[in-house]
C-alpha cells in the first residue's frame, strides 16, 4: 500500500522508509529526477536498491522472474506512486523508457546458480545483452553488478581491478564466474563500439537483513544453523578467507557509482577487512550465546577461492566510498532480522551439495578419460 503519514515499514527489517526527499515534480524540475529500471529488483540487493531509489524520489521499475525471490519480499513498495513491479525474465528483450538501468539479475548463491548452470549462463550473457540493447536504444546509463568471482581462486591478495583472475572455465562454479566475465566483456564492447554509457562494479561478499534464509551463502547458513541449534557446517578447514560488506554500504556505492561522470569501472565494492570462515562461525556463535551449535567440517567444494579481499583504492578515489558498518554490527542486525523472520513464507532448504557436485564432476571426467585411453 502507499505510505501513510510519510512512512512505510519495510518487510526485511531495515529502517522505515520516510518520504523526506523532494517531490518527484520538484526533482524533475531540478533535472535530478530519474526513471530507473532495476533487473533482479525483488532479490536481496535489488529490493534494498529499489527502496533507496524510491526514498531518493525517483521512479522505479522493478523487474524480476522470482527464481530466487518472491513478490511478497517487496510488498511494502507495491502501491507506491513511484514504483512499478514487472514479472519478466531478462533473457527476453525488454521495452521500457528509462534514464538508468541497474542490471542485478542473476542467482548469486552456489546452490542457486548451480541448480541450472545453463540458465545461469544465459541470464548473465543474454541479460547483459538485453540491458545493453535497451540502454543503447533509449540512451540510458547502465550498471552491471559484476562480482569478485571474476577473479576466481586468486593467486594474489588483495585483488585489484587490473588483476585478470585465475578461473576454471569448466568447473562447477564456471557457469557463474565465466557468465559474469563475459557480461563484463559485453559491457565494454557496447561501450567501445556503440558509446553506451556503462558503469561496472565488482561486488564482494555482501550480507544483511533481507537475505533468503536458505540461500546457501555462508552468513545466512551460519546464522540459521546457530538459531536452530544445528551443526555449523564449514567446508574445508575454515582457513579460507572472505571479506564481508554490509548491504547498506553496498547500495550507497551503487548510487555513487551511477552519479559520477569520470569512470566507467570496473571498481571493486567490498569491505577490505578479511576474516577466515572459522572466525566468522565463531563470531556468529558469540552473538547467539544461547545456541548449542557445534562446528562441523565437510569436504571443500571444487574451485572454492582460498582468499577474498578487495583492494578498494579506486572506490575511495573515484566515488569517495568505503564501508562504514563493520562485521559485528552488521551481523547483529542480520541476526535480529532472522530471529523475527516468518519462516512459513520460505520453502524448505535447498540441499547444499556443492562438494558433492564437485565429486560427481571429477568422477565423470575420470571415467571419460579412461574411456578415451581404452579406445
Amino acid at each position: 500500500m502507499s505510505p501513510k503519514n510519510g512512512k512505510n515499514k519495510e518487510s526485511d527489517g531495515s529502517s522505515e522508509m520516510v518520504d523526506a526527499t523532494p517531490s518527484t515534480d520538484l526533482l524533475r524540475a531540478m533535472g535530478k529526477f530519474q526513471r530507473v529500471l532495476v533487473t533482479g529488483g525483488a532479490g536481496f540487493l535489488g529490493r534494498h536498491l529499489c527502496r533507496r531509489l524510491i526514498r531518493d524520489g525517483h521512479e522505479v521499475i522493478c523487474l524480476d522472474n522470482y527464481f530466487t525471490s518472491q513478490k511478497k519480499d517487496i510488498e511494502d513498495l507495491i502501491g507506491h506512486k513511484n514504483f512499478e513491479l514487472v514479472r519478466h525474465d531478462v533473457t527476453n528483450p525488454m521495452q521500457f523508457e528509462v534514464d538508468q538501468i541497474y542490471n542485478l539479475a542473476c542467482p548469486a548463491s552456489p546452490v542457486h546458480y548451480q541448480y541450472n548452470a545453463i540458465k545461469t549462463c544465459k541470464t548473465s550473457f543474454m541479460g547483459a545483452m538485453n540491458c545493453l540493447g535497451l540502454a543503447k536504444r533509449v540512451k540510458a546509463r547502465v550498471l552491471q553488478a559484476s562480482t569478485s568471482e571474476v577473479y576466481g581462486d586468486p593467486d594474489r591478495s588483495p585483488q585489484e581491478e587490473s588483476y585478470w583472475g585465475n578461473v576454471n572455465p569448466i568447473g562447477v562454479r564456471a557457469c557463474y564466474d565465466e557468465g559474469k566475465r563475459v557480461a563484463e566483456t559485453m559491457f565494454f564492447a557496447y561501450h567501445n563500439q556503440n558509446d553506451v554509457d556503462i558503469r561496472v562494479v565488482r561486488i564482494f561478499n555482501t550480507y544483511g537483513p533481507g537475505m533468503h534464509p536458505f540461500d546457501g551463502r555462508v552468513v545466512s547458513n551460519f546464522i540459521m544453523q546457530a538459531l536452530r541449534n544445528e551443526d555449523i557446517t564449514i567446508y574445508g578447514d575454515g582457513s579460507q578467507t572472505r571479506s564481508f560488506c554490509f548491504v547498506d554500504d553496498l547500495i550507497e556505492a551503487f548510487v555513487r557509482m551511477m552519479a559520477q561522470e569520470d569512470d566507467v569501472g570496473p571498481i571493486n565494492i567490498g569491505n577490505p577487512n578479511e576474516f577466515t570462515i572459522k572466525e566468522l562461525a565463531e563470531t556468529v556463535l558469540s552473538l547467539i550465546p544461547e545456541s548449542k551449535s557445534k562446528i562441523k567440517y565437510l569436504p571443500l567444494p571444487g574451485d572454492d577461492p582460498q582468499q577474498r579481499k578487495p583492494n578498494i583504492n579506486r572506490a575511495r578515489k573515484v566515488i569517495g566510498w568505503e564501508p562504514k558498518i563493520q562485521l559485528k554490527e552488521g551481523l547483529s542486525q542480520t541476526i535480529a532480522y532472522f530471529k523475527n523472520l516468518d519462516m512459513s513464507r520460505y520453502k524448505k532448504p535447498t540441499e547444499h551439495t556443492a562438494h558433492e557436485n564437485t565429486e560427481k564432476q571429477s568422477k565423470k571426467r575420470k571415467l571419460n578419460d579412461s574411456d578415451g585411453e581404452s579406445s
